[in-house]
């Protein structure tokens, strides 16, 4: 019982506040360790990867990037979140990859590849992916699903502790057990929670920087049809499915404009 509470100690001592949902959230590496790494690491991905220089592709994604981060500290200063991004380092880069990926590392480094640009289609759906990455790392969800992990990783240990004098098949047993059901009812949704909250959260951003928010759901209808195939279900991946997403996208829509009408934005680009 002691050692319970002690965990239970730990667990509230190890909590930070997502600013955008009030939630408390897991947070067991703090951002004085984090951003260090997160920066060293974003910074020899620029070394081991082409990152392309003065094309207006390159000058969009800036701008873009710009937009979204003065929205993010508008909107945080708006809600009494003050100081929030006072550690982030902002930039934004293009590099030349076909892979249809962008992404923004904890303390705003933030990457595009150049094969997701025809899929943008142009600045509003660059915004769109920008929004939905800032969004990630504002709300540190790259922090939560490390904390996440170090949580199943010690509930692996445990098991194995419990079925040490169980035969090595049953323990393997339990642990293959252990190991699918953390993972379907546990890792699994908490990324897919991840992706809704960075849906919502991007599209605050995009509409508060002046971007219509509609062009996010036919962002993912393009996404949609260039995946050229079905995925696993949705219970089985890490992102809600195209579809689930699209019908989220859509119905939040309004809430975005209506959230930037607050900014003054009354019109969209």
């Amino acid at each position: 019982m002691k050692n319970i509470f002690y965990i239970v100690l730990i667990l509230c001592a190890s909590c930070a506040t997502n600013p955008f949902t009030g939630k408390k959230t897991m947070a067991f590496m703090p951002n004085s360790q984090l951003l260090p790494m997160a920066f060293a690491q974003y910074d020899q991905f620029l070394i081991d990867n082409k990152v392309v220089k003065g094309t207006s592709d390159a000058e969009m994604i800036t701008r873009v990037g710009v937009r979204i981060s003065v929205a993010a500290e508008r909107w945080l200063d708006a809600n009494n979140y003050q100081g929030y991004l006072k550690d982030y380092v902002w930039e934004y880069k293009l590099v030349e990859d076909e892979a249809v990926n962008a992404w923004c590392m904890p303390g705003g480094k933030i990457v595009f590849y150049t094969g997701i640009l025809p899929i943008a289609a142009g600045e509003t759906g660059v915004a769109a992916i920008m929004g939905h990455e800032v969004a990630h790392a504002l709300a540190n969800h790259g922090q939560q699903r490390m904390s996440a992990g170090m949580i199943q990783q010690a509930g692996a240990i445990g098991v194995a502790a419990v079925t040490n004098e169980k035969s090595s098949k049953e323990q393997s047993i339990w642990m293959q057990a252990y190991g699918v059901g953390s993972s379907v009812a546990g890792m699994l949704p908490f990324s897919r929670s991840h992706e809704t909250e960075a849906d919502q959260i991007g599209l605050y951003l995009m509409a508060i920087a002046g971007y219509n928010p509609d062009e996010a759901s036919q962002l993912w209808e393009r996404m949609k049809a260039n995946s050229g195939k079905k995925g696993p279900p949705e219970f089985l991946s890490t992102h809600p499915s195209n579809d689930s997403r699209i019908s989220n996208l859509k119905s939040l829509a309004l809430r975005a404009k209506s959230e930037a009408r607050k900014f003054g934005v009354t019109s969209f680009r």
